[in-house]
């Protein structure tokens, strides 16, 4: 599929799931037939005729062609996550995109990978963490961090299932209280206290880090204590952005669109950005 800045292409709402009370992830077909290419950390934006548009990363593998998958969070006042979230299979959606720069994953190639998420941050690395897996020779050790703020508000649970067993990636869970009533028997506590016991080769690994922005700086300490340079964390900044194309400025900081410039940046890129 070419990409197109300001035309949404109509798409049909395959498949809903939903992964907690309030996300759901949309599996979108393009009518057109036409393939769909992206790199993983590109978004997209995806809008309801009557309520507007916003931006999502992809969420599914880039090896799939004829679809991608988003995963929304439900917001009081959020008019298209409402609205998205009042469709139903078979509905159509419109998507403009891909739009963004994306992870430079070739540039990973030979080195040991961490990728760090916490909560919704997952749906931004998830299409990172399958290209790694399909490409698994390609890449060196490979460990996967997830925190989430109860076991009820992790997203992928039957795929977290299986990475926490394959031995083509190191996958920790954590989250920060137990439900009550929960048959979790998991790490419980904030996802940097997963970091300790981590063997990690700090000159060799490039780093992904997406979720709240209140968890950025102590994971940035820790992936800096385990001797992780700032030019190789790396950080999607999708939260951010709104119309995709540079247009409307909600997205600035400093002298970037994150929308043109991102929504990936290293850790050093974002201190310049901020002046510091």
């Amino acid at each position: 599929m070419e990409q197109v800045d300001y035309i949404p292409q109509p798409a049909i709402i395959d498949e809903i799931r939903a992964e907690t009370p309030t996300e759901k992830s949309f599996t979108l077909r393009f009518t057109d037939g036409k393939e769909f290419n992206f790199r993983p950390g590109q978004f997209v934006e995806v809008s309801v005729l009557g309520a507007g548009e916003a931006p999502f990363c992809i969420a599914s593998s880039p090896a799939q062609t004829d679809a991608i998958q988003i995963t929304v969070r439900r917001y009081p006042q959020g008019t298209v996550s409402a609205a998205l979230h009042e469709l139903e299979e078979g509905d159509y959606a419109g998507v403009r995109g891909p739009l963004g720069n994306g992870f430079p994953l070739e540039e990973f190639k030979g080195r040991d990978i961490l990728v760090v998420a916490g909560g919704i941050g997952l749906p931004a690395v998830r299409a990172t963490i399958l290209y790694i897996l399909d490409h698994r020779s390609e890449y060196g050790n490979f460990i996967f961090l997830y925190g989430a703020r109860t076991p009820a508000d992790r997203v992928y649970t039957d795929e977290l299932e299986i990475w926490e067993g394959s031995p083509q990636i190191e996958c920790m869970q954590t989250v920060d209280v137990k439900d009550e009533g929960s048959s979790w028997d998991g790490h419980v506590g904030l996802i940097t206290t997963l970091f300790e016991p981590l063997e990690i080769d700090g000159p060799q690994t490039t780093a992904i880090i997406v979720g709240p922005a209140v968890m950025y700086p102590f994971v940035v300490a820790e992936c800096r204590q385990k001797g992780v340079a700032d030019e190789n964390l790396y950080f999607s900044l999708e939260r951010h952005m709104k119309c995709g194309v540079g247009k409307c400025g909600h997205c600035t900081i400093g002298d970037k669109y994150v929308c043109l410039d991102g929504p990936v940046f290293t850790y050093a890129q974002m201190q310049q950005m901020q002046g510091e």
